[in-house]
């Protein structure tokens, strides 16, 4: 098991700048936002909060995590709730619970398979549809399940991202609702991670699948991307109300308690506050919104100028750009065959830290691969909103970020850079 690409590539352009080089990163993938005052004073009082507290987390939390998802439509009892130290963790505990082996689309964040490995399972995956990201393409999920088990194989659960990392589209109603039909048919659990729920740029109605397939359909959320707080580590899941919900819950705070033993007191006391959504974090949150989709929609159309193609962002803070039009260029110029090729120039040869799609899943052709495959990039954009957090308070809290002049040279010096790569003139 090797360190997740996205924290390997935050700690390798740490390195670099610590030795003095300019690198521009947008690797990984961190919000970039100052944390709300009000938050951190919530934090601080709860600082003495030292006990180890209940497994499932304390109930104001869950309670709290409860109305937050019965305001977005999904009636929550803090029974079906489960808290844990960021939600990467819990769904390693709801993969183990479930048993058998997930499957996941391509591409999908590059954990999903990871923990599958460390389990001792073989992840099955499966394409999303076109035009689209965080799911499999329904049909070719059913003929891979039947397969699969035809084969021996165990798929037991299918992994949804809503909206998507690494490509930020959000995915249909109807192809969430046709992944929920193959899941009952199929007998699968569905673990929809929607942890960037919040950072949907366009208002609408949310395809969440526990609206769909309440009974089987685990939904994971936390407070790492919505308010920027990643470190403070503190998630949440929400379980289906059913027997087979139930169970599953109680399976997952069996392994919560070897695991973790209870979520972070002080955190969950800031979650409290946080999951009420009080209008002082609403505000928080559509600035945000605004920040991400204003910086992402520019980044985007950047690479569509210099002939990659790209899907325009729909949530979160990434650009999913596939430079394969230009795959002859590059590999006449810089010998780039596939996406990690790719990636390693663009870092070496540019100061430009972005991830390979080969690290979520994507096929990297390399010497003698099919060349008609996908040549793609995961840009995260938080790098471009400031050097310190007073820059970074000004881009969120500015109603034309674009405008400000550290994103304006930051934006146009990624122009400059990928037309040097590509050969624009």
């Amino acid at each position: 098991m090797t360190v997740s690409a996205t924290l390997a590539a935050g700690e390798t352009i740490a390195a670099r700048r610590a030795a003095g080089q300019e690198v521009l990163a947008l690797a990984f993938g961190e919000a970039g936002i100052p944390v709300h005052p009000l938050l951190g004073q919530r934090l601080g009082d709860a600082a003495a909060e030292t006990s180890y507290g209940p497994v499932s987390g304390i109930r104001p939390a869950r309670e709290a995590a409860a109305g937050y998802w019965t305001r977005r439509g999904l009636t929550t009892d803090s029974d079906q709730v489960l808290l844990g130290p960021g939600s990467k963790p819990l769904l390693l505990a709801v993969l183990a619970a479930t048993g058998g082996d997930p499957v996941i689309p391509i591409p999908a964040w590059v954990s999903y398979a990871a923990q599958a490995s460390l389990l001792g399972r073989r992840p099955l995956r499966v394409p999303a549809p076109a035009g689209e990201g965080g799911v499999p393409d329904a049909e070719a999920l059913e003929a891979a399940v039947v397969a699969a088990r035809r084969d021996g194989l165990d798929p037991r659960v299918v992994v949804l991202t809503l909206p998507d990392n690494p490509t930020g589209r959000l995915a249909s109603d109807t192809a969430v609702k046709a992944v929920c039909e193959v899941a009952r048919e199929q007998d699968l659990t569905i673990l929809a991670d929607e942890i960037y729920r919040d950072l949907v740029f366009e208002e609408g109605p949310f395809p969440s699948p526990a609206a769909w397939a309440p009974e089987r359909t685990v939904t994971t959320t936390a407070l790492s991307k919505n308010y920027a707080l990643g470190g403070w580590r503190l998630g949440a899941a929400r379980f289906g109300d059913s027997g087979e919900g139930a169970r599953l819950r109680e399976a997952v705070r069996g392994i919560a308690s070897e695991m973790w033993s209870s979520p972070p007191m002080p955190m969950q006391h800031a979650a409290a506050y946080a999951w009420s959504d009080p209008v002082e974090l609403a505000d928080r949150l559509v600035a945000s919104r605004r920040l991400h989709g204003a910086v992402t929609g520019a980044v985007a159309e950047v690479f569509g100028a210099v002939g990659c193609e790209v899907a325009p962002p729909q949530g979160g803070f990434y650009v999913w750009p596939d430079f394969a039009p230009l795959r002859g260029a590059l590999e006449a110029e810089w010998s780039v065959r596939g996406s990690t090729d790719l990636a390693r120039v663009l870092l070496d040869r540019f100061g430009i830290g972005v991830l390979p799609g080969a690290a979520f899943g994507e096929p990297d052709q390399g010497l003698g691969g099919d060349r008609t495959e996908p040549l793609t990039l995961r840009v995260a954009v938080p790098g471009i909103y400031g050097a310190n957090d007073s820059e970074r308070l000004a881009a969120l809290v500015s109603t034309e970020p674009l405008e400000l002049p550290w994103i304006d040279r930051a934006v146009a010096g990624l122009r400059g850079k990928l037309e040097s790569l590509v050969g624009v003139a």
